[in-house]
């Protein structure tokens, strides 16, 4: 009996062409605008320095993961969200975050060293912070589960009609955790207003994100969801902003969901326990030489006629904003040992 003859191959079906969001602009601030961004970068940057010495005289406990380096990706898109409207939910390294969100430094400070006057009573932490305020759903331990929380709060903005956008955060690691697809897949079936921003650092913990992610081009992660994707220049806060424009004009406008990509860079280890020997100082010191998106700021302040004693009275400000952050926090009381068993149940009726 002869054989049927194999099924001849044949080329897949064309994919139509799938709208996308215009290229983003570099976004055109002037001096008062720029001057704020830089004032909000260089806030992050010592208060995190100012962390890591905290940290060090075992004022802080348990994780503790720095922003130095990627304060440039947190002003530049929570510079264009409305606070009150739209949500905000990242993973453990959020302190950069919270500042950039105008949340008190003093505050945080004192959450990050076990304070009742903490932000969350001082029982969070450094990978547990939280406004309901501002909208701000934390700091997540958990790699890569604030991506399915966030999918959750876009579904609430868009099932209450509020208007609001959400920005999940998650980094390089998270991206290869597979819950971050299924919330790809709901998020594009049901239009969701969210704006997935994978803050690609270069480093999983100590892996180099070319070692672990077969695609590295993080942005291209949603064309199979039809999610379009942007990469975006981490490190300067301005491409930051015009980037936010663009994704929030598409999501606002129900064209469902935006996947950015910022390429930045940590100076810092993982966390304060890392002593980063998976790279050269080498390494960091040409990304701070070439691309410290401080630094980037300064550079475009001054072409706009910024003085450097301008520049230099900013940072005494914010160094004194910072001591006093400190202070306040190591004067504080300890939470009262009956706060262990308060904010832990919700009972509804």
């Amino acid at each position: 009996m002869a054989k049927a003859a194999a099924p001849k191959a044949s080329a897949p079906p064309a994919i139509p062409n799938r709208e996308r969001p215009p290229e983003p602009q570099r976004h055109q601030a002037d001096k008062a605008e720029l001057l704020e961004y830089y004032r909000q970068m260089l806030l992050i940057r010592r208060f995190e320095e100012r962390a890591g010495q905290l940290y060090g005289l075992g004022l802080i406990g348990g994780f503790c993961h720095l922003y130095i380096g990627q304060e440039a990706v947190a002003v530049g898109l929570q510079s264009a969200l409305e606070i009150g409207k739209d949500s905000v939910i990242t993973g453990y390294r959020d302190h950069g975050h919270m500042l950039a969100y105008g949340i008190d430094p003093k505050v945080i400070m004192a959450e990050l060293t076990g304070r009742q006057a903490g932000i969350s009573k001082g029982k969070g932490g450094s990978m547990h912070m939280f406004s309901v305020e501002h909208r701000f759903y934390g700091g997540h331990g958990i790699v890569g589960a604030q991506v399915s929380l966030g999918t959750g709060l876009a579904f609430k903005h868009k099932y209450a009609g509020d208007g609001g956008v959400c920005l999940a955060y998650f980094g390089d690691g998270a991206a290869n955790q597979g819950q971050v697809y299924e919330s790809f897949n709901m998020a594009e079936l049901w239009k969701l207003p969210i704006i997935f921003v994978i803050e690609n650092n270069q480093y999983a913990m100590g892996t180099s994100v070319n070692r672990a992610s077969a695609e590295d081009q993080l942005y291209k992660r949603g064309d199979s969801f039809r999610i379009p994707g942007i990469q975006v220049d981490g490190m300067d806060v301005l491409a930051v902003r015009g980037a936010a424009n663009t994704a929030i004009e598409w999501v606002r406008s129900g064209k469902g969901p935006v996947l950015l990509e910022l390429k930045t860079y940590r100076y810092r280890g993982h966390s304060m326990s890392d002593p980063a020997k998976y790279r050269s100082r080498d390494e960091v010191q040409a990304v701070r030489d070439k691309s410290d998106p401080i630094e980037h700021a300064k550079r475009d302040l001054e072409a706009l006629g910024v003085r450097e004693d301008e520049l230099k009275a900013i940072d005494k400000q914010i160094r004194q904003i910072v001591t006093e952050a400190a202070d306040f926090a190591e004067q504080m009381p300890e939470p009262d040992p009956s706060e262990l068993h308060t904010d832990v149940l919700v009972e509804t009726y």
